[in-house]
Order: C-alpha cells, then structure tokens, then sequence
C-alpha cells in the first residue's frame, strides 16, 4: 500500500517520509505501533515512483476506522507573504548581530563555571525562527560567512539556523521547531570545556589532541544536564551530534533506528555549516562541492534525511564572496532558482574597476569561496548588507 500521509507530527511516527509504500512487515509493524491515530492511503497509486510494487501480505491491513469528519487529509502549505530580500538581509544581520554577542557571552560564562539557564535563550531561539520564517536565505547566508576568528560560537548559531530550516521542512510542530534551534544552539556547548591552545591550533590536531576534543560531547552532555530548561531533544543532541548513522562515529557509535531524529538532524547541520566555514587549518568548500562530497560519504548520515536537508539549504549564500575562473572576486547578491550554480553576482571593486558592477554569465564560473581577510577589505560586514540591500531593494 501507498502511505500518503500520518495523521499527527513528524515526532508520533518513527519514518522520515510521510509518502512511500509499506514493503517491509517491520514497517508495517512499526506503523501499528507508532502513536498515530490514522494513516492516509492513496489507492490509485500503490506503488511510488521507482519503487517495487508492496508485497501482498500487507495488502489485508487497514487503519482503524474513524468518522470520516475526522479523516486527516494533507494541509496545503500557505506561504508566507513576500518580503523584500533587502529588508529581510538587514533585519536578519541584526538578529545574527544580536544572537552573535549572546553567544559569546554564554560560552564565557560557562568557562567561568557558571550554569547555562536555557530558558532564557528561548527569545533568542524564536527570533532566529522568525527570520528563518521571513526568509531562510537571508539569516542562514549570514550565519555562514563568518571568519575562522569567530567560528567557535557562531557556529553553534549557524547550526541552529539549520535545525531550525530543516525542521520547517519536516513541518514539525511550532514547539518541536523551538526544540530543534534549542539543541542546535547547545549541541557543541562542550567546546567551551576544552583547552583553548586545542580549539584555536592554526593546524590540523594532533591525535593525542583529538582524543581531547573526542570528549565534547559527553563533557557538553553532563554540563546541560545539570543546567536548567534543557530538553531531552537538547541532551540527545549534544551527546550524539558525531555519531553516524553507520555506527563509525562517537562516543557511542550508535547506528540507524537507535539515532533519534533529532541526532540525525544534527549531525547533518553541524557537518554541513564545519565544511562550508573558513578554519584556521582549511579553506572553506563552496555548498555545491559541500553537498557533493557529503553525499560520497557512505554510511555517514541517513540517507532520506541528506535528500530532505539539501532541499532546505542553497548553494550559494547571499552575502558570499567567491573566486571565478577569471580570476575576479565577486558577491553573491541573490539567487537563481533555474541554474543554483550561477547565482546573480556583483563584481568587488578592484584597481581596474573601482566601482562594483553586475557581472554577466559569459562563460565565467565559480572556483571558490573567499574571505574577507584574503581579499583585504575592510569593514566587509557593514559593506556586504548596504550592497545586498541596494541592490535587492
């Protein structure tokens, strides 16, 4: 049979998909057993594309009968109203801007050995859900491009921009989406427990040094649990954010069906925004060549969670600068829906060309990523969102 739909959240069922055939008597067992009330089947299908017919020895089963006023059908998704890209990039700066020094201002606070109180992070987290919600592009750009200097904690508020921007496309719950920013902002809090000399090395770490950092999650794990206004999903999240989902990660190697989807989530997000970031010891990859190389990574994460994350982020973050083959410096000013690789582009003002321009597609391409600091330009932030909102505007 062809499941179309659960009638509940993503957290009452244990699948990653809400349409696909039941081919498995433990997937059909797993539904029976699952916290939802109904399931949706759509008989004019019984088969999904690309996919095996279901095997008839779950063709004799049917969901519970309910009033059919009850039946759940599909909500449509009602998209938000349009916004203006300029407004939203300057409004999320402020937020990132906002988000940025609190963060900072944690990970201080429990060097010193004081308690994290997550309740009062709680603004913060909807904040960041509410630029998310206005334009996912914008904040989730700014939260990439920062500078290796930085990367320690606005890592963590990347990663919770993520959580948050695949829990939308999971269409978690309101508080299953506060829940998931929550753990992304906590999950590597145990970085604030390592020895510095470790965390800010300009060099690959030694495997003496390793084994430290390998501690994090277990040392962030017992940090938060004797913190205030932690969520299991939170605790999950920080212990298992390196596990992978063929068993090889840490500290527990854990694998499949006993990853939470939380813990799946995360390990995506935190791989993703690592990569796609400038570190003292590596260039930072382009998203493209990022969602490349992931998904040659075998057994690292699960499978239908990889496909369902990349459609939730871009190749290019607005705000970006990158190298072409040329050889000129370029900022990705927006988007293009029909060929993601070729976003739209300004040109950075140079001896020859003072003044930043749109540059056509001539048979150009991008290389690379750059940084601010490579390129020698000063006050980039402030120039980065007066350019983008003048452009968008």
């Amino acid at each position: 049979m062809y499941i179309q739909g659960f009638d509940g959240s993503w957290l009452d069922h244990p699948f990653w998909r809400t349409r696909f055939v039941i081919e498995k008597e433990k997937d059909l067992i797993r539904v029976r057993e699952s916290a939802v009330d109904a399931v949706l089947i759509d008989d004019t299908l019984g088969v999904a594309p690309d996919q095996p017919p279901a095997p008839r020895k779950a063709a004799d089963w049917q969901p519970p009968a309910r009033p059919a006023a009850a039946v759940w059908r599909p909500q449509p998704v009602v998209a938000a109203p349009a916004q203006n890209f300029g407004s939203s990039y300057g409004r999320a700066a402020r937020v990132f801007g906002k988000s940025k020094r609190a963060v900072s201002a944690m990970y201080a606070d429990v060097r010193l050995g004081k308690a994290i109180k997550a309740e009062k992070l709680v603004p913060m987290v909807d904040e960041i859900t509410s630029s998310i919600d206005e334009n996912p592009r914008a904040f989730i750009s700014i939260a990439q491009l920062k500078t290796r200097h930085e990367y320690t904690y606005l890592h963590s508020i990347a990663v919770c921009a993520l959580m948050i921007n695949l829990a939308r496309e999971l269409r978690f719950s309101e508080a299953a989406v506060r829940d998931a920013g929550m753990a992304g902002l906590l999950h590597d809090i145990g970085k604030a427990l390592m020895p510095l000399e470790i965390l800010d090395k300009p060099g690959e770490l030694s495997e003496e040094e390793f084994d430290v950092i390998k501690t994090h999650p277990l040392r962030g794990h017992e940090l938060l649990a004797k913190s205030s206004g932690v969520s299991h999903n939170a605790l999950e999240v920080c212990l298992r954010h390196h596990e992978r989902f063929d068993g090889q990660g840490y500290p527990d190697g854990l694998e499949g069906d006993r990853l939470s989807l939380f813990a799946r989530m995360s390990a995506l997000c935190d791989v993703y925004d690592a990569v796609t970031s400038e570190r003292a010891y590596k260039r930072p990859w382009t998203p493209t060549e990022t969602v490349a190389r992931m998904r040659e990574w075998t057994g690292h994460f699960d499978p239908e969670m990889f496909e369902i994350f990349v459609r939730s982020v871009g190749i290019y973050p607005v705000g970006a600068l990158v190298r072409l083959k040329s050889g000129r410096a370029a900022v990705v000013i927006g988007e293009n829906p029909e060929d993601p690789t070729r976003p739209p582009l300004y040109s950075m003002p140079d001896e020859n060309n003072p003044e930043a321009r749109r540059l056509e597609w001539d048979g150009d391409e991008i290389v690379g990523m750059e940084s601010s600091e490579s390129l020698s330009v000063e006050n980039w932030e402030a120039q980065r969102t007066k350019l983008i909102r003048r452009v968008r505007s």
